[in-house]
């Protein structure tokens, strides 16, 4: 690349700021140039990291698409309801895009994104960062190179972590789809594309179930105080906010999630945080209303079926997979992929984490993957590199949407792109 490729940040969070990063990385690949943050803390940090200058830092992104176009491309990461309008401004304005997910809270306004950038003719990636892991990778070219044969079946587990629904999907952002999505959307847009991006065929049907069953009042324990700073039973919760943000603190790990309560990483500053703040609530009595479990049923064309469970209820730990073929079995846990073949009767293991190219390492070297893929595509022209284009995230947005009503209604839904 002659010049490095410029950048500007729609949203200073930690998805943002994480994207951002790459440019720190590899400077000569690519620069960040502008930064659009209401909150005066993440817009500073992210500012002086990269050493923005001031007439290109704003409060707002609107502000930002105002001015005449002053780089190659955009990165919005601002709340899933605001994805929208600065997708399709800066679409208008000529801008490559590079999209978090979901790529909107509605159907109706993921069609119009995807509409408009094929309108705009600009480069365009969601954020499905899953497609692009060395895991899967890998376990494409095995699939594609006829490791079991043709897929038959496929049984997908999303085991989402007793602390990290708490934190996210019950005290957090992401707990009322009034005010960001449903929890399929919002946690596992990433898992259903990537089955349609492993199936490799069209989904045809849906049928799907999902319920809030434990972190409503009607299942507080007796003596649960609003706030896990003075409960008394606070010892014996798995669920303490204070056992989980202080023993980070404690441990001297003031990163992800105790970096989201507070700009102060200190004892008495995530303390003062639980005491005022949403993350210091009891998770029985929150304003919470997106589902705890949730399965889904798919019907993809040519015969073949899978099964999605995304639950609370387990350790955090990578998702886990099984691949059901006519000449073997394949089972996957997001590093290391086992295949038993039905002609040998024999297991082989293939260990994904030894199969990088260099790509920096969130989500398994996923966020690397889809920064390096959409940069490349941005200097050269040449989009080949990008999985997560407007016509593939569409259709897999469509089976999220198709799931919740099936959910909602008792039915089996057609998804029709």
């Amino acid at each position: 690349m002659k010049n490095p490729v410029t950048l500007i940040v729609a949203g200073a969070g930690g998805r943002g700021t994480g994207y951002a990063s790459y440019a720190l990385a590899k400077p000569r690949e690519s620069k960040v140039v502008g930064v659009a943050e209401p909150r005066d803390y993440n817009r500073g940090r992210l500012a002086e990291a990269h050493g923005i200058p001031a007439g290109q830092v704003f409060r707002g992104w609107e502000a930002m698409a105002a001015r005449p176009k002053f780089a190659d491309a955009v990165i919005i990461a601002t709340q899933d309801r605001m994805h929208s309008a600065p997708a399709i401004a800066f679409a208008r304005k000529g801008y490559a895009i590079l999209l978090e997910k979901p790529m909107a809270p509605t159907e109706a306004e993921c069609r119009r994104i995807a509409a408009e950038v094929k309108r705009a003719r600009v480069t365009f990636a969601v954020c499905h960062v899953m497609r692009y892991t060395r895991y899967t990778r890998a376990l494409k070219a095995l699939l594609a190179g006829g490791a079991i044969g043709d897929i038959v079946s496929v049984q997908h587990l999303e085991p989402v972590g007793f602390w990290h629904q708490a934190h996210s999907f019950v005290r957090g952002s992401w707990r009322n789809s009034r005010e960001s999505s449903f929890m399929l959307l919002a946690k596992s847009c990433h898992d259903l594309d990537w089955l349609r991006h492993v199936v490799g065929v069209p989904c045809t049907r849906v049928s799907s179930f999902g319920f809030l069953k434990h972190f409503r009042k009607a299942e507080r324990p007796r003596g649960a105080a609003p706030r896990c700073l003075s409960c008394r039973i606070e010892r014996t919760c798995p669920y303490s906010a204070k056992r989980l943000y202080l023993g980070m603190i404690r441990k001297h790990q003031p990163w992800w999630p105790v970096d989201v309560l507070t700009t102060d990483l200190t004892l008495p500053g995530v303390t003062k945080a639980l005491r005022e703040g949403p993350y210091g609530r009891c998770v029985w009595a929150c304003d919470n209303d997106v589902v705890d479990h949730h399965v889904v049923n798919f019907e993809f064309t040519g015969k073949r079926t899978a099964s999605f469970t995304m639950t609370a209820f387990t350790e955090t730990r990578d998702r886990r997979t099984r691949i059901f073929g006519t000449r073997g079995e394949l089972y996957g846990n997001g590093q290391m992929v086992w295949i038993y073949d039905f002609l040998t009767r024999k297991k082989r293991a293939i260990d994904t984490s030894k199969a990088g190219h260099g790509i920096l390492g969130g989500h398994g070297g996923g966020d690397g993957g889809l920064m390096e893929a959409f940069v490349k595509a941005v200097a050269t022209g040449d989009r080949t590199g990008i999985l997560s284009g407007p016509t593939e995230s569409l259709e897999s947005h469509l089976m999220v949407f198709a799931a919740e009503r099936a959910r909602l209604r008792g039915t089996v839904e057609r998804v029709r792109l």
